[in-house]
This record gives C-alpha cells, sequence and structure tokens, in this order.
C-alpha cells in the first residue's frame, strides 16, 4: 500500500516529460477536471482520443450521480465519440465498469431515517439545509426550495422531489447534506453517526454520510483489478476531502493548486487549477505531447 509523501508535493513540472508508463487515470470532477463554471476544459476530447489510442482508461470519480456522469461523459453518435466505459460515482458507494456495476455500498438501515430525521430537527431551528437521498437508479430530495433543488440538479441528472423521503424504497448509497452557507461548520452536528457510517466533507456546500469502508480509493481499487492496473500505472487528481482514498492507490497522484491543505499533504505533486486547464495540463505533460 502506498503512504503519504515523506515529503512536501513538489510542482508538476519537476516531472520529466514523458515520463509515465500510464495504463488508468482517476480524477475528480469539480474544482478538479471541471472548469470554475463546470464545463469540461478546453481540448478534453481531444486529449481523451489520445489516452483511447494508446490503451489509457480515464476514469470519473465524483460524489456526483452515475446517471449525471453518463450525461456528461457517455458515447456521441453524431460525432461517432466513444464514450468513457467505467466510472465511480456517489464518493465510490457505486463503481461500474464497461457497463456492468462492479460493487455497491450502501449506508446501514437505519441510518437513513435517523439522517433524514436530524435534518428536519435542525430546519425547525432555523438551519436551511437540503438533503439528498442517493438510490441506484436516482435521487430524491423533499421540498419545493428553488436554489437548493438548482444546486441539487448540477449533481444529480436523475432527481425526483417526493412527500416524504423516508417513504422512498430500495438502498440508499450515500445521503448528501447541503448547505448553503459552510458545510465544515455543520458537520459536527452529523458526529453522531461517525461510530457506524462514514461522515464526510466533500465540498464547500455538502456533506455526506456513507458507508464507513467505501470511499473512492476502493472504487479505484476494484478497476484496478478489473483492468490488471498497478499503482505505478495510475494517476490520481483531486482537491476536496471527499478525494482522500484516491491518494494511496497511485504513484502519480496530484492535488490541485487551491486544493484542501489535507490533500495537499497527500499528494505527490501539486498540479495547476482547474481554472488552467490543470489535469489535460499534467497529463499532456507525463505523456509528452508537448501542448
Amino acid at each position: 500500500m502506498i503512504t503519504s509523501p515523506a515529503t512536501a508535493a513538489r510542482p508538476w513540472d519537476e516531472i520529466p516529460a514523458g515520463a509515465a508508463d500510464l495504463r488508468l487515470v482517476v480524477s475528480d470532477m469539480d474544482g478538479t477536471l471541471l472548469t470554475p463554471d463546470g464545463e469540461l476544459p478546453a481540448g478534453f476530447w481531444e486529449l481523451m482520443g489520445t489516452l483511447q489510442e494508446r490503451g489509457i482508461a480515464f476514469v470519473p470519480a465524483s460524489g456526483r450521480q452515475l446517471a449525471t456522469l453518463q450525461a456528461m461523459f457517455g458515447p456521441d453518435p453524431a460525432s461517432g465519440r466513444e464514450g468513457v466505459p467505467s466510472y465511480i460515482a456517489e464518493n465510490g458507494t457505486l463503481v461500474l465498469h464497461q457497463g456492468e456495476v462492479v460493487e455497491t455500498t450502501p449506508v446501514g438501515e437505519g441510518t437513513t431515517a435517523e439522517v433524514i430525521e436530524l435534518v428536519r430537527a435542525l430546519n425547525a431551528d432555523g438551519a436551511g439545509l437540503g438533503l439528498v437521498r442517493c438510490g441506484v437508479e436516482a435521487a430524491y430530495v423533499e421540498g419545493e426550495d428553488e436554489y437548493f433543488l438548482a444546486e441539487a440538479r448540477t449533481y444529480y441528472h436523475r432527481l425526483t422531489s417526493v412527500p416524504d423521503l423516508t417513504a422512498v424504497e430500495g438502498p440508499t448509497l450515500k445521503l448528501a447534506v447541503f448547505d448553503a452557507v459552510d458545510a465544515e461548520a455543520t458537520a459536527p452536528a452529523f458526529d453522531r453517526f461517525t461510530a457506524s457510517e462514514q461522515v464526510v466533507v466533500s465540498g464547500r456546500h455538502w456533506i455526506d454520510v456513507m458507508s464507513p469502508t467505501v470511499d473512492k480509493g476502493r472504487g479505484v481499487r476494484a478497476l484496478q483489478a478489473a483492468l490488471d492496473v498497478t499503482p505505478a500505472q495510475t494517476a490520481v487528481f483531486g482537491d476536496y476531502l471527499n478525494d482522500t482514498g484516491l491518494y494511496a492507490t497511485a504513484d502519480w497522484s496530484f492535488a490541485m493548486a487551491d486544493a484542501h491543505p489535507g490533500i495537499t499533504e497527500l499528494a505527490r505533486y501539486i498540479a495547476p487549477g482547474n481554472d488552467e486547464r490543470g489535469v489535460p495540463r499534467v497529463l499532456e505533460h507525463l505523456l509528452g505531447l508537448g501542448r
């Protein structure tokens, strides 16, 4: 198992051009690959073509829903573009490879009702939180708050508003709590679940409650096994605390320039920010593309 770097992360451009023999690239989305406007960076699909030609798998690893990722990275019949065959969705609670679900990891059966009850109680005291119950096929919310719904739709392509979240049937992969002000300040209210589940601040406005055995790194290891790929052939990119598990899976590990300090401490290298095409620039350099 790879351990944290013994020294501070180095600048990405200290790596010799063309130095990496990659077979797997795994990237977080928001704050990492996507631009600040939430779009794929310029030249992404051209780079994807090169990766596919060289037999290098690109895998999105995100807190976003599988359907949302597939809408962004799926095949495009109009252009003949090939889509991405593998995904790590819902922060690793759902892993898909070649159209087949590799694994799902739901939260405990009692946790869902308890989190719903807590969010309702906090809102009764004026907290103003939103909650997404994430299932395998769709995600569910209560209420009609337009600001929260607009934020949730960014990450959940299949989103349904229901009168009662406790009445939704099927396993819950993740419970995503939205705080419009500061998720890190609200997170301690969910500490009661850490005895049986995992509570992760996954962004400035989101707190995720998940199984304690799951993270994005578990998804990477499942795909490494499926693809017969080693950590020495793997590159990972991230920026926030829900990306922590990625850094124990790859020799080529990158934190974005404005990453959370907890991520910077784990990475071997610092990449340019997502506002500077950080992920494509580093990959082009590692592969010696000279762009």
